[in-house]
């Protein structure tokens, strides 16, 4: 008898719970009007590797400024990785960046900041 005298508010919170209406159900919520439309941003970038040498070109179709660095990851553990100093491309702007390793290069990529 002990254990259900235990045991009566969890088994009132569980039968309060099931009987109550839909309606007072939490729901996601409906934001009405018009949402905020995202501006286009970004360079578009385009990353070559020949042999130790990295270049990438980056090209701004947009009117806000976007800032480019070059980020380049060495393959020996002993070659240190390199990052660009970053760079401003302006609206309708092409940008060149380059970097390098002692040895062979394991990946490059380009970071964007607005």
């Amino acid at each position: 008898m002990r254990l259900s005298r235990r045991f009566a508010p969890v088994f009132a919170a569980v039968a309060f719970m099931m009987v109550l209406p839909y309606d007072a159900v939490p729901h996601t919520r409906v934001v009405h009007g018009k949402l905020p439309v995202p501006q286009p941003f970004g360079a578009e970038c385009r990353t070559a590797v020949q042999g130790s040498h990295v270049t990438a070109y980056c090209h701004n179709p947009y009117p806000e400024t976007d800032r480019v660095a070059l980020h380049i990851e060495c393959d020996r553990w002993w070659d240190i990785d390199t990052d660009t100093d970053v760079v401003d491309a302006g609206p309708a702007m092409t940008v060149r960046l380059a970097g390098r390793c002692w040895e062979e290069v394991r990946s490059a990529w380009v970071s964007h900041q607005r």
